[in-house]
């Protein structure tokens, strides 16, 4: 009878208050020992007098229809510049009248990224539809044929020059690094100094100086009469400045494998190049996978170079837009607007290296 009345009595205790829930939280990771407390007041007293004064800029006080007037709105953003210069500033000189076809290319080249992204899908019928995606952009850009319209490669700009040159430049770079890193290790004298000299060579120079050799030196050796076009010479310069970085990336990779892979593949009769194929590469590039992507979005930001031999990409249009009398004044709208675009492209390729790490990380956990 009496461990009955006992268990009668039995009330459940709750934790305080201040110990669960959001008051839980903040006291455990935000108060909980007088240097979080002090960091704490400090980080939120920088947004309060950072935060909430560019979202009042930004957003409260701003300005969004095209054309409008911008001088008396009370010191909000004035992104109406971007809503009336858009399209200059998305597709430069591209015919206005036939923006319908550079937009259907950029989408059919968004969503065959879109598609890569899938590991599932790496099949003949995916670089296929590469192929054909491609022939068929080109189509649409230039024009000349089935009743198409031409339009001189002059006059691409924008956005579409940008993910030309970065699309074009980085998927020929990574193949010929590797080549490069391959040269550096060979046992043939000739190729492993050519390799070396080559290297050394283009890392030793800024990219802006082989874009003015590419566009104002490279023509003076040409026979008279012949023209190369000079966002084919800028690809060119910006193919080899990248391919030398991933060399370096790539030959760490491969000075990281075990010797005993080598002994391996040896043991099963396999050649040097079956033995790179099939065994030694695909583990040295999972391995630098992470280094092999900043080399990467640095040169996709790197293309922006372009401007100073005239190429009319992302930030060359934005600046021509600038230079109207009615928007000066208003670059930093421009600005923030042209670093949203790169910060979106740059960190599709982050994202999407993390998920590749994760799906071919074959450690045991």
């Amino acid at each position: 009878m009496e461990l009955h009345a006992i268990n009668e009595t039995m009330v459940t205790i709750k934790p305080p208050i201040s110990n669960i829930g959001i008051l839980g939280w903040m006291r455990k990771n935000l108060f909980s020992s007088p240097v979080n407390t002090i960091l704490t007041l400090l980080i939120l007293s920088i947004l309060w007098f950072s935060v909430l004064p560019f979202l009042k800029w930004a957003l409260i006080d701003s300005t969004w229809l095209p054309d409008a007037d911008c001088r008396g709105n009370g010191g909000g953003a004035c992104w109406s510049i971007i809503s009336s210069n858009y399209k200059v500033i998305l597709f430069g000189f591209y015919p206005q009248d036939i923006l319908w076809r550079p937009v259907t290319a950029i989408f059919m080249l968004i969503s065959l990224l879109v598609l890569s992204r899938n590991r599932n899908f790496w099949n003949a019928i995916l670089g296929y539809a590469w192929i054909i995606s491609l022939v068929i952009m080109g189509i649409l850009l230039k024009g000349g044929v089935f009743g198409l319209a031409p339009v001189d490669i002059g006059q691409w700009g924008g956005i579409i020059l940008t993910l030309l040159l970065s699309v074009f430049g980085l998927t020929a770079a990574y193949p010929l690094g590797i080549l490069l890193a391959l040269g550096r290790q060979s046992k043939m004298p000739v190729i492993k100094t050519f390799c070396i000299f080559y290297i050394e060579l283009i890392r030793g120079v800024p990219l802006i100086s082989l874009l003015f050799m590419s566009s104002v030196v490279f023509p003076l050796f040409l026979p008279e009469g012949v023209s190369i076009n000079g966002i084919l010479r800028a690809q060119v310069a910006i193919i080899m400045f990248t391919a030398a970085y991933i060399a370096e990336v790539v030959r760490g990779g491969l000075q990281g494998m075990n010797k005993g892979q080598f002994e391996a593949a040896d043991a099963i009769g396999l050649n040097y190049s079956q033995t790179m194929r099939l065994v030694i590469l695909p583990q040295a590039l999972k391995i630098v996978i992470p280094p092999s992507v900043s080399v990467l979005i640095s040169a996709f930001k790197d293309t922006s170079l372009v401007v100073i031999i005239g190429l009319y990409d992302l930030l060359k249009t934005t600046q021509s837009t600038l230079s109207e009398p009615k928007w000066m004044g208003f670059s930093a709208e421009a600005y923030i607007f042209l670093a949203l675009i790169y910060f979106i492209c740059c960190f599709f390729m982050s994202n999407y290296s993390r998920k590749l790490e994760k799906e071919l990380d074959t450690s045991l956990e």
